[in-house]
């Protein structure tokens, strides 16, 4: 398998990683990293009084979402998803920013209501990449995120 220098840096702790996305919503954000590979479900999944994962079996069931950069494949459920990531930003519970693989609309509509910086479609699959505890930097002006390795 051959790793790149960039990621080769990363994992001697020599230096952050920057990977190049697609903006969906502009803004930057920072905050350590919370990351699933779980699709996300606003609606009925997540308590959006707490910003903490409601839903069973997923694997950040009781973790709090409020003030990191969520990172996921993408969400799932319904369109009551949107009002929801928005009235978790109206509250201050919401993801400071979110990295997704591929952002579903669901996602782009609360995450552009709640003005939640939003990069998806990276150059590597981010939940690879990217560690729970990780500080990320989402730069949805430039499409970007950096991640230094904790």
């Amino acid at each position: 398998m051959h790793i790149s220098d960039d990621l080769r840096e990363v994992e001697l702790g020599l230096s952050e990683l920057v990977l190049r996305g697609h903006k969906v919503v502009k803004g930057k954000a920072e905050g350590e990293a919370i990351v699933t590979r779980d699709s996300i479900s606003f609606m009925g999944g997540v308590d959006p009084k707490t910003g903490t994962i409601t839903e069973s079996r997923s694997e950040l069931e009781g973790e709090k979402i409020s003030g990191k950069i969520l990172v996921f494949p993408g969400g799932k459920g319904s369109t009551g998803g949107s009002y929801m990531l928005y009235d978790m930003s109206k509250r201050g519970t919401a993801p400071n920013g979110i990295v997704n693989i591929r952002t579903d609309s669901i996602v782009a509509i609360g995450a552009v209501m709640g003005s939640i910086p939003t990069v998806d479609q990276l150059e590597r699959n981010p939940l690879e990449v990217i560690r729970t505890g990780d500080y990320v930097v989402v730069d949805g002006d430039s499409a970007t995120v950096r991640i230094r390795k904790s």
